[in-house]
């Protein structure tokens, strides 16, 4: 942590996605203004009018209680696809190395066919069958997502299993389960992790696109997708509206992904010790 913080790209994925933790977890009980409650006499306020420091729309809402409120889906969707992410990636890699041969090469096919699946054609499908929902978004991303961390996985996994320690444990007659968790997963770990920080910002994207596109959650959650649905005909007139929950995604996506950088650099030994 030490080597990430000292990357500036690392602080900022840090203070950002701490931010966004804080903001989550303080909106679930209390928003500056009741995010769902409309107000007919404070509509269309500019920043820091009225007591609203982002403004309001054309129906009172307070932008700022509902940007708080939809951190809330954007925290749900990012974490819980890097877990279903993980879950898949890592029982399709293991597979894939120590299964016997044959079923070894029908999963290594399946990786390379089902990789091809964008995460947000697959969450337009599922949602068009079981309905939209948040968990449709972390399904369709985890999947999807999944199965690249898979392939990332696998060739990870095929070295360190072909490691002299490795070798070594199994020649002293130590099980394949506890080769797994003594050896292999410790030692993809950095690999993991990275790969997950991409994960999570790919989910970001995927629920704001699939909520504008009207895929997302249920309509009365606010979520900053939903906000860029909602604002778009009033784009010319108040802009603003459409540049808070834009920026929000746009600085959630850019710390994920600069935090990503940061662990890659920090778990290198090569770039070690270039943090300038």
């Amino acid at each position: 942590m030490r080597s990430v913080l000292r990357r500036p790209g690392g602080v900022f994925g840090v203070g950002v996605l701490g931010s966004l933790v804080v903001a989550a977890v303080v909106s679930l009980w209390w928003t500056p203004f009741d995010p769902q409650v409309t107000d007919a006499r404070a509509t269309w306020l500019l920043p820091f009018q009225g007591g609203h420091v982002l403004g309001t729309d054309r129906v009172g809402h307070d932008q700022l209680s509902q940007l708080l409120a939809g951190s809330r889906e954007t925290l749900i969707a990012a974490v819980g696809s890097a877990v279903v992410a993980a879950f898949v990636g890592l029982t399709l890699a293991l597979a894939a190395v120590l299964a016997p041969r044959p079923m070894r090469a029908v999963v290594v096919q399946a990786i390379d066919v089902l990789i091809a699946f964008p995460a947000l054609v697959l969450a337009m499908v599922l949602a068009a069958v079981y309905g939209g929902s948040l968990a449709t978004v972390v399904a369709a991303v985890g999947i999807s997502a999944g199965v690249g961390v898979a392939r990332v996985a696998r060739g990870e996994l095929a070295r360190v299993l072909g490691a002299d320690y490795v070798l070594a444990a199994r020649a002293a007659g130590a099980s394949t389960a506890r080769i797994v968790r003594k050896h292999l997963l410790p030692g993809i770990a950095a690999t993991l992790i990275v790969q997950l920080s991409l994960v999570m910002a790919l989910a970001v994207l995927t629920d704001a696109a699939l909520t504008y596109l009207g895929y997302g959650a249920a309509p009365s959650m606010p979520s900053w997708g939903g906000l860029l649905h909602t604002q778009q005909d009033y784009i010319r007139v108040r802009p603003l509206l459409v540049i808070w929950p834009g920026l929000a995604v746009a600085l959630t996506v850019s710390a994920c992904n600069l935090l990503g950088d940061a662990l890659r650099d920090a778990t290198d030994p090569g770039l070690r010790g270039g943090a300038r």
